[in-house]
């Protein structure tokens, strides 16, 4: 499986490496969008719709570990690597505590970033586009972007959390039909054990909050089975 597509949040003062960098994923088919600081990385973060972030530590305005946490604050889910010139042992346990999944001291090879990127990407279950790379939707009078987490009625906009987009996306693109609450769980968790089956539920309880003022749109209960999605 190749990871062509993904898009990359990278973070780097460095101009001339991450000038480097940058073309270099470029060219082995990654989506990069590169911002020179923390804050500017932030901002970009909030924005848009990222598969991964490379974030270098020591930088202006706001350094690695405060955007990792801000990072992880809006999506417990996508993975995070550090880029650093530090090696020493705290350093790397300070940046893993902030829910980073690797660490990568500079200088680093392009190769194996790019192995490292393809082992994150394969753990979060990136899938190349396909028959499900519809974006947006329209449910009545809602307004739904996949790409950018949001749900839109009448001018008033909903921000969804990484799950709430997946599962949402997830019904859109199987409308009337019977999804199995297992399926669901292995599609959207990886696993469908008891206690996500459990946060199943409070996921569908919060989309139909959100979906309530369209009657037109529904997530049915299918009992013992699962769910149908109506959105006439």
């Amino acid at each position: 499986m190749t990871y062509s597509g993904a898009h990359i949040l990278y973070v780097e003062d460095d101009i001339n490496l991450s000038f480097v960098t940058k073309d270099n994923l470029e060219k082995h088919g990654f989506q990069v969008t590169h911002c020179a600081d923390g804050l500017a990385g932030e901002e970009c973060f909030k924005k848009g719709f990222f598969d991964l972030c490379l974030l270098d530590v020591m930088m202006p305005k706001r350094d690695g570990f405060a955007l990792a946490e801000i990072i992880r604050a809006q999506n417990a889910d996508i993975p995070i690597i550090f880029l650093t010139a530090k090696s020493m042992k705290e350093d790397r346990l300070a940046g893993l505590r902030t829910g980073a999944d690797d660490y990568l001291t500079k200088p680093f090879s392009i190769e194996e970033l790019i192995l490292k990127i393809e082992v994150f990407l394969r753990r979060s279950k990136y899938s190349e586009p396909g028959a499900e790379d519809q974006k947006q939707f329209t449910l009545g009078a809602f307004q739904f972007d996949y790409e950018k987490y949001t749900l839109t009625h009448k001018g008033e906009e909903q921000k969804l959390t990484q799950k709430e987009a997946q599962l949402l996306h997830y019904f859109c693109v199987n409308p009337n039909k019977v999804l199995k609450r297992d399926d669901i769980l292995v599609k959207i968790w990886g696993d469908d054990d008891y206690f996500l089956g459990r946060s199943l539920d409070v996921f569908i309880s919060r989309l139909r909050k959100y979906l309530r003022p369209e009657t037109s749109v529904k997530i049915d209960n299918v009992h013992g089975v699962g769910f149908v999605f109506k959105a006439d």
